[in-house]
């Protein structure tokens, strides 16, 4: 049986009408992110220098969901003054890399927590937990909360589910889905992560191609 790893050991790309790496590159390169305020900080200018200065990066890629990095993750008083409720933690640890929060870090603040433990690497089969992220996600949605999705730099592992989580979930196709995050946020999921994404969606294509001619 061939596996995603070693279709992308091999340069993989599909074929026909499925989804590829090669669109949703493209599709990455090819859409500008607009330049926004920082959540909570309105008065702010919005530029890096600003994010420097308060020390978080975040940005609302999709109604009540946030895309962040540490900075933002470790703030919980920036996260209640934006009103985050849910907390998905996509690169849980404490190596080189990693944000080494739990649930524990948020109790206090009555912040509901999930931590999944991703490297962000090529390799890294980031695809056994699109379900489980999908979940926790929606489930911040649909109780009235905001869910803060992050990584170290708020670009590869935690676009990767937040992306995952709008296929699953909303119904976008992959590409739909990269255009729609990449407008709000400068995000760069890795190659292997693309490719997991891309065979995401080809499946979910498929299964509701099924149950249309059903």
């Amino acid at each position: 049986m061939t596996t995603w790893r070693d279709k992308y050991s091999a340069g993989f790309l599909s074929n026909g009408d499925e989804t590829t790496v090669k669109l949703l590159t493209h599709t990455l390169h090819s859409t500008e992110t607009i330049h926004r305020q920082l959540p909570g900080f309105e008065s702010h200018s919005g530029d890096l220098q600003d994010r420097l200065s308060v020390g978080v990066d975040c940005d609302e890629v999709y109604p009540n969901i946030f895309i962040g990095d540490a900075g933002a993750a470790k703030n919980i008083p920036y996260l209640k003054r934006i009103g985050i409720t849910h907390v998905l933690n996509t690169a849980e640890g404490n190596r080189f890399g990693m944000v080494n929060t739990n649930r524990e870090y948020y109790r206090r603040a009555d912040i509901k927590y999930l931590g999944v433990q991703l490297l962000d690497l090529p390799m890294t089969n980031i695809s056994i937990h699109f379900q489980e992220t999908a979940d926790f996600i929606e489930s911040g949605i649909k109780s009235g909360g905001k869910v803060l999705v992050h990584c170290l730099m708020g670009m590869s592992r935690s676009s990767t589910c937040v992306l995952s989580y709008l296929m699953i979930k909303e119904g976008f196709t992959a590409n739909d889905a990269v255009r729609r995050v990449r407008l709000y946020r400068a995000i760069r999921p890795n190659d292997g992560f693309l490719h997991q994404l891309a065979e995401l969606d080809n499946k979910l294509r498929r299964e509701r191609a099924r149950g249309v001619c059903l």
